[in-house]
């Protein structure tokens, strides 16, 4: 037997290593980006696109298929409580929040995708907290090299809470599915 369980596990880990080497080559220049995006309009562009491929992201893995008028109605609440978070906080707050919520779900499915394949996978969606939180660690981690950024255990918290966040909302639209459809 393989490393992987199936080519979409493959795919979606290969999904999970894209976004994680993107998180860390930004480290070199996201404070010159925070910088340009702090305009009004420029910030607020990007935080709406950005905002709806997250949303975007989370309703794919928790809804594989059509979903009904239940499930419509579950998302739309999930994300209005998303954006009322995002818009409480600040540019560099929100970038950890987007990034390891995206995180989260890519390793999520990846690992619900191993559990469905037969390969023991206790707890898919803990684990994959976990694992965004130590990437997050890593994160940090690499700061302290770095001349202009600076380490900030907070941020390890935003990025746990970011993971937790994207995993629950899809767990939280899987089990509507699953109740809805029954």
């Amino acid at each position: 037997m393989g490393i992987f369980s199936s080519a979409r596990e493959r795919r979606l880990w290969l999904w999970v290593l894209a976004v994680v080497a993107l998180i860390f080559a930004s480290l070199g220049f996201s404070g010159r980006l925070v910088d340009l995006l702090n305009d009004d309009n420029a910030g607020a562009a990007a935080f709406s696109v950005a905002l709806l491929l997250v949303a975007a992201t989370v309703l794919t893995d928790g809804l594989q298929t059509r979903p009904t008028r239940v499930e419509v109605a579950v998302a739309f609440g999930v994300a209005a409580v998303m954006l009322m978070v995002f818009l409480r906080l600040t540019l560099a707050e929100r970038s950890h929040l987007i990034e390891y919520g995206v995180l989260g779900v890519f390793i999520h499915a990846a690992l619900t995708e191993r559990a469905e394949r037969g390969r023991r996978m206790p707890w898919p969606a803990a684990l994959a907290i976990l694992a965004a939180a130590a990437i997050g660690v890593i994160d940090e981690a690499i700061q302290l090299a770095l001349p202009h950024r600076v380490f900030d255990p907070i941020d390890m918290l935003f990025n746990t809470l970011a993971a937790g966040s994207s995993v629950a909302a899809g767990l939280v639209l899987a089990r509507v599915r699953r109740s809805v459809r029954v």
